[in-house]
């Protein structure tokens, strides 16, 4: 391994920006090739990263000498991806949410998953936004054991994308993937336990509905109640509605057990908020409510101004780049893995059918059954 770190970069969208500049803000790293189709993000990109090399395919930039690959391309595209880079040359990998769209790429990433020889690292930058980081550390011990978990995002509806294949279901999995499975893994990793059922009821109601792609009539949900039962009897419940810009908190996330409760409250992108016409953005925040002796306390969790400039997601992306480089160093492991990832996109999967069913589905038997974890290189979480 050189010294400095060298990265390449599949896609350049939005998302593949806010890496390349998160990338920049860590110490001997640098984006060393670039495969974007579009003119005009791969224009962007060669701004942010001058002197790579722009690669016309994955198989082309595979030829570079690579430290790690983040795969930040259109969410149908990563199952396919990632099977060609570890069937030509496996190498470190950062891949962005969701990691598949189907039941059957579930299917085929799992068997990949018992030959795997080097990292795959999930990009789920919610775990990683300081307020939430905090929530989860401290959950079990602030409510004496979780039973109760409460997410809502209340935000702006989907943004615009290269050929706005996030308006499709059949391209983005949809929303209760793309977007929700953040949320899925939140509830995983805050409550420790096993999902065992899903239901979900959601509809699309306002965003989007005369839009047209390609022909294709927009098809993806803005507004979703999920339930989700665990082997424990926990519950956790998401509330999702993607016309709702003008809240103050984009996230609130509530855990609640029998002796308290800790919430985290996070605004939206500094981008979005017109601090001219309303004044200072709301600070994130952590507020532990305990039951004896009653008072809540809150505690204020501001973020660097430079990693708010930086992305969307409240300095998250930075700090998950910092904790993916210590894998390539060899001084860390691998936090969210390939088998979180699979596990969030069937949840999020089961929620699209549930919502279109009408029915409850059972994650324990026939397809939905949760993918089995494996231990891989690096990996701390299996």
């Amino acid at each position: 391994m050189t010294s400095v770190l060298r990265y390449g970069m599949i896609g350049c969208g939005m998302m593949g920006i806010e890496h390349i500049r998160n990338i920049a803000l860590l110490p001997d790293t640098e984006i060393a090739a670039i495969h974007e189709p579009d003119p005009v993000m791969r224009r962007q990109a060669s701004l942010l990263a001058p002197g790579c090399v722009m690669a016309d395919s994955v198989e082309t930039l595979l030829r570079e000498p690579l430290d790690a690959i983040v795969i930040a391309s259109p969410n149908h595209c990563h199952a396919d991806q990632i099977a060609r880079i570890l069937d030509r040359q496996p190498v470190p990998m950062l891949v962005e949410k969701p990691v598949c769209t189907t039941l059957d790429q579930v299917t085929a990433l799992s068997g990949l998953a018992r030959e795997v020889t080097s990292p795959i690292w999930v990009g789920m930058e919610y775990r990683y936004m300081p307020p939430l980081a905090r929530l989860i550390a401290r959950a079990h011990s602030a409510t004496g054991g979780v039973r109760m978990l409460s997410i809502r995002e209340h935000r702006y509806p989907f943004l615009q994308k290269v050929g706005n294949w996030n308006r499709l279901n059949r391209y983005s999995g949809g929303t209760l993937v793309e977007k929700c499975c953040h949320f899925f893994d939140l509830m995983c990793v805050v409550t420790g336990m096993t999902p065992v059922r899903v239901y979900a009821s959601a509809a699309q109601d306002v965003n989007h509905l005369d839009e047209s792609i390609n022909g294709e009539r927009s098809d993806i949900l803005d507004n979703a109640y999920v339930t989700v039962d665990f082997a424990s009897g926990t519950r956790a419940m998401l509330d999702l509605c993607m016309f709702a810009e003008g809240a103050a908190y984009q996230e609130e996330i509530a855990v609640t057990g029998p002796s308290g409760r800790i919430e985290a409250f996070i605004p939206g992108p500094t981008r979005f908020w017109d601090a001219a016409e309303l004044g200072p953005q709301p600070v994130p925040k952590l507020v532990t409510s305990p039951r004896s002796p009653k008072g809540p306390v809150t505690e204020e969790i501001p973020v660097d101004p430079e990693l708010l400039a930086a992305g969307d997601h409240n300095g998250s992306t930075f700090y998950q780049h910092r904790q993916f480089r210590a894998v390539l160093t060899g001084s860390g492991s691998v936090e969210v893995s390939l088998a979180d990832g699979l596990r969030a996109v069937v949840m999020g999967l089961a929620a699209q059918h549930s919502a279109a069913t009408g029915e409850a589905v059972d994650l324990t038997t026939g397809p939905w059954r949760l993918p089995q974890r494996h231990t891989a290189p690096g990996t701390q979480n299996g």
